[in-house]
């Protein structure tokens, strides 16, 4: 077990077990390309990965890391938000879907995923998940930022069909200052 065990590793731990070589895979929030990279492995080079990010920088460097580890056949990296990935994928399609929740890592908190947009983001994973299709979603807040957001996706994946998902969330109750949250999203049927 990484001596760091947190929502990346719950996250990866999960996709680790549902994406198979040859999956369509979306990373909606790409940041520091981890997932991205994460997934393109997964998938191989029958698959393919596509990155969103709204911030130049994170799109830099998910592309840089992309690059490095070879994967640039596989991965596609896009500047735009979260909100309009129905534009790269068709319904049902889609193996899994991450997002990361919050700012950027080591960027500007100011500058941190809102509300209204990961909502509409949401909405827009669902009809895209094939049967058995997942997604997890790793929410950060603190500080100044999130705690809107955080309320208003567990809200929203609280109301999802019983018959149509499983979700599960994760807390990690015993860590201070705002810890992440892991959830998981679980497509059971179209």
């Amino acid at each position: 077990m990484p001596s760091t065990f947190g929502a990346v590793h719950l996250a990866h731990e999960f996709l680790r077990l549902h994406v198979k070589e040859g999956d369509l895979c979306i990373d909606c929030t790409a940041g520091r390309g981890k997932d991205a990279a994460f997934l393109c492995g997964l998938v191989g080079r029958s698959g393919k990965v596509i990155a969103l990010d709204i911030q130049p920088e994170a799109v830099e460097s998910t592309e840089a890391l992309i690059s490095e580890q070879g994967y640039t056949d596989i991965c596609e990296v896009h500047l735009d938000s979260h909100e309009n990935v129905d534009r790269y994928a068709q319904p049902g399609t889609v193996s899994a879907i991450v997002f990361n929740f919050g700012w950027l890592p080591g960027g500007d908190h100011t500058k941190h995923t809102q509300t209204e947009s990961s909502i509409t983001a949401l909405k827009k994973c669902l009809p895209l998940l094939r049967d058995g299709g997942i997604m997890s979603l790793s929410i950060y807040y603190g500080r100044d930022t999130g705690f809107e957001e955080k309320d208003a996706i567990l809200e929203y994946i609280a109301s999802l069909p019983v018959g149509e998902y499983a979700v599960v969330v994760s807390e990690f109750v015993n860590r201070p200052n705002c810890p992440p949250i892991s959830v998981r999203i679980y497509r059971t049927s179209l």
